[in-house]
């Protein structure tokens, strides 16, 4: 296992953490700032799992790439000598379930299915592949990493990998095929060449430095409740 492209913490994170201690954010704010947080940390879960792998497979995070003039992220990216597996991954809480393929808080709150989105980043990724002469197949899954996670009438037939399920996961892509060629690395410098530094998704608070309180802040920071 290598890893090509190391997660770093978002920008925009690294800012509302720091903006979340020195002065009062607004609802929408706090929310956004809580909603990164979590997302980071779920994460960081899956990517402590791939250190155990043992298979010879390389691996980029938090990919931001762009295809005809279209952007879309991929959270991790395992390339194996046969297969390339973009993953998705969420780190939600609590109960949810599917209904008529939308999905749903437990209250009822229809929230954006994050399969559909994998939906689109396959698609995108598979278009970006071909433009650069690659012609991989591809596992896509979307992987929830919470145990506290429960998914009602949940599809059968769909691409998704549940908090009990991750260590069988990792046994899977452990018994890939043993060997890379160059043909692979050359891929994963390609995908590492090509990815977006600066996001245009990035949204901060307005703030004024004046107004900000200031001196050492020695307080842990609370990563959600």
């Amino acid at each position: 296992m290598e890893v090509v492209k190391p997660r770093t913490v978002p920008t925009e994170l690294i800012i509302l953490r720091h903006l979340n201690t020195r002065m009062e954010l607004t609802p929408n704010d706090k929310q956004l700032y809580v909603y990164l947080e979590k997302g980071y940390v779920g994460e960081v879960t899956f990517e402590i799992l791939t250190y155990q792998l043992q298979s010879d497979v390389l691996i980029l995070r938090d990919l931001l790439l762009e295809v005809n003039n279209t952007l879309f992220q991929i959270d991790t990216l395992i390339i194996s000598a046969d297969i390339i597996y973009p993953c998705e991954v969420k780190n939600y809480e609590g109960d949810y379930y599917y209904q008529s393929d939308r999905l749903y808080t437990k209250s009822g709150s229809e929230i954006k299915d994050p399969l559909l989105q994998l939906e689109r980043c396959e698609s995108l990724l598979r278009q970006f592949l071909q433009k650069t002469g690659y012609t991989f197949p591809l596992e896509s899954n979307v992987i929830y990493v919470n145990l506290k996670f429960t998914l009602y009438q949940a599809p059968l037939n769909k691409p998704i990998i549940f908090p009990s399920q991750l260590n069988a996961c990792m046994i899977k892509l452990d018994k890939s095929p043993p060997k890379l060629t160059s043909r692979h690395k050359k891929l994963a410098d390609k995908l590492l060449s090509a990815h977006i530094c600066e996001s245009p998704y990035t949204r901060l608070p307005q703030y004024e430095y004046s107004k900000l309180r200031k001196g050492l802040n020695c307080q842990p920071v609370i990563l959600f409740r």
